[in-house]
């Protein structure tokens, strides 16, 4: 069973940055699209971006968009997530998932999940 692990979450204060990578455990993923997901209390999860296999195509929630860069090296078989002029509603869990097609991604529904690291925006 492949695992993810993420790591890179932590407390910054808003407009400040943080860059969360997500390392999984064999090459299997390198032919599977990829994604982030955020989960606050209260709140439902949500996704936050998504990429292809190969890392050419990329999708954003509009909450993050110019604001955070997901990509992947899949010689290190990692995904990462830049994450630039942090605001307080950033404040979360941030998983890392995968799953075998794009349309499972968007559902939730995928395979592979992270343990989930923290990030904290103050302000």
């Amino acid at each position: 069973q492949v695992q993810l692990a993420e790591s890179g979450g932590g407390s910054v204060q808003a407009g400040g940055s943080l860059r969360l990578s997500c390392l999984a455990s064999e090459p299997t993923l390198n032919t599977y699209p990829m994604a982030w997901f955020r989960q606050s209390p209260g709140k439902d999860r949500e996704l936050v971006a998504s990429i292809n296999w190969s890392g050419d195509v990329r999708n954003y929630a509009d909450s993050v968009k110019g604001r955070f860069t997901i990509y992947r090296d899949n010689a290190k078989n990692t995904m990462y997530l830049q994450m630039n002029s942090l605001e307080p509603e950033d404040t979360a869990v941030y998983f890392c998932a995968s799953a075998p097609n794009t349309a499972r991604i968007l559902r939730g529904d995928c395979d592979y999940w992270g343990q989930g690291t923290q990030v904290t925006v103050s302000s």
